[in-house]
């Protein structure tokens, strides 16, 4: 598993009402919940992600409620990573169900600027910065988180067969 983009980068604490504000949660159409995403910290996001963009932020991503729609909102963005330094536990495994590929590494998030080009390496565990050249090591997914991601989330992997 590769990922490819640029860094877009939020502190600690970054919970799931800021992530996709309640206002919003009367839908259920992702690319609705992608368009409000981070709209109360950052009314710029939508315009300025692309597919691929990897997100970095601080401790306890994803903290508030147990929401869904907030790793949703952000995979539908067209985040394809979030790097943070530690994430809700709850957010984590709701991110899991739904393939949205996230790790811990704090030595990433202080060497992860705005704007820079980063590459992960999920399956070795690496992580560089293309920008700077700084690379950063963390533990690689096991085999079936990543084929819960690679099929696009654990409800697709039950309906493939590769989880029983």
């Amino acid at each position: 598993m590769i990922f490819n983009g640029k860094a877009i980068k939020y502190g600690d604490n970054v919970d799931t009402d800021v992530i996709i504000p309640a206002r919003y949660l009367n839908t259920i159409d992702k690319k609705e919940l992608a368009s409000h995403c981070m709209e109360d910290i950052d009314k710029n996001f939508v315009n300025k992600v692309q597919a691929g963009d990897i997100m970095i932020a601080g401790y306890n991503f994803g903290c508030g409620s147990s929401r869904e729609h907030a790793p949703i909102a952000i995979k539908e963005s067209g985040i394809s990573l979030v790097i943070a330094r530690s994430f809700a536990r709850i957010f984590y495994r709701n991110s899991i169900n739904i393939g949205l590929a996230i790790l811990e590494c704090d030595e990433a998030v202080d060497g992860i600027s705005e704007g820079d080009i980063v590459e992960a390496d999920l399956d070795n565990g690496i992580l560089y910065n293309r920008t700077t050249g700084k690379q950063f090591t963390t533990q690689p997914f096991p085999a079936f988180i990543q084929q819960i991601i690679t099929n696009g989330g654990l409800v697709s992997s039950i309906q493939k067969g590769d989880i029983k």
